[in-house]
C-alpha cells in the first residue's frame, strides 16, 4: 500500500509531529511505500535546521530528515506558510533579500499541488494535526 503524510503540527507545540514520524516508521517497517510527507501551516517547522531541542527531548527536525535519508522519502513544505514563518532555503532568501536562510535539504520548499499531487498517487493521505 502507498502511504502519505500531511502535517500540520508544529515540533513540540502538540503530539502530531511525533505521532507522525512514529507512523511514518511503522508504514516503512512494514513494508508499504511512504510516498512523502508534507508539511502545512504550523507543520512547516519541522523543517527548521536551526531547532535545537534540549538534549532530553528527540530532535524531530533530524529525525525527519534521518527518514528521508534511509527511505528516500520526499520532505515537501508549503512554500506559502514556510514564508510566513520566517522559513526560508536558500534561494528564496536571495530572493526576498535576507542574510541567511533556514530551510535546506532534504526538506523542499513546493506548492499545494504537490500536496494535490501526493494524494493521487497514494492509497492513504494521513493527516496529523493538532
Amino acid at each position: 500500500m502507498r502511504y502519505g503524510i500531511l502535517l500540520m503540527g508544529a515540533p513540540y507545540s502538540s503530539q502530531a509531529s511525533h505521532s507522525a514520524l512514529r507512523f511514518a516508521k511503522a508504514v516503512v517497517a512494514r513494508g508499504h511505500a511512504l510516498e512523502g510527507v508534507f508539511f502545512y501551516h504550523d507543520g512547516v517547522q519541522n523543517a527548521a535546521r536551526l531547532a535545537a531541542p534540549p538534549q532530553d527531548e528527540p530532535h524531530l527536525v533530524d529525525a525527519w530528515a534521518e527518514l528521508a535519508a534511509e527511505h528516500g522519502v520526499p520532505l515537501q513544505v508549503c512554500i506559502a506558510a514556510a514564508l510566513r514563518r520566517g522559513l526560508l532555503d536558500e534561494r528564496e532568501a536571495a530572493r526576498h533579500g535576507k542574510q541567511g536562510h533556514s530551510v535546506e535539504a532534504p526538506f523542499e520548499l513546493t506548492g499545494l499541488g504537490q500536496l494535490v499531487d501526493l494524494g493521487l498517487r497514494c492509497d492513504r493521505l494521513i493527516t496529523f494535526a493538532p
